[in-house]
């Protein structure tokens, strides 16, 4: 499980990397070289989701709640924002709804 999780992490980083990135030179005017290591980000989070030992369709259900709780870190440690209640709630919300996910039992 920790192996899993892991993975998850390491594949929201990227997603969300690759996703600022852009938005820095979109938004903030910064060079457009930042494109390239965004794209490269963005490569990495599909090649990182491809190792998941598990079905596309769980993997991408289960990995949005990871997804948000490291966007909610990233927005108090990059963005310099600190979350409200009503942000770990919901963080809270869609870390359950992962666990419930990927800790069901399965026939194989």
């Amino acid at each position: 499980m920790l192996k899993t999780l892991t993975l998850f992490v390491l594949t929201a980083l990227a997603e969300i990397l690759g996703c600022y990135l852009p938005w820095l030179w979109l938004r903030e005017g910064r060079s457009a070289w930042l494109l390239l290591p965004g794209a490269v980000a963005l490569a990495l989070f599909a090649w990182l989701l491809s190792l998941h030992p598990t079905a596309a369709g769980r993997v991408y259900a289960a990995y949005g709640g990871v997804y948000v709780g490291v966007a909610l870190l990233w927005l108090w440690l990059v963005d310099g924002v600190r979350p409200t209640l009503w942000d770990l709630l919901g963080g809270s919300v869609a870390l359950a709804g992962m666990a419930i996910i990927m800790l069901a039992p399965r026939t194989p």
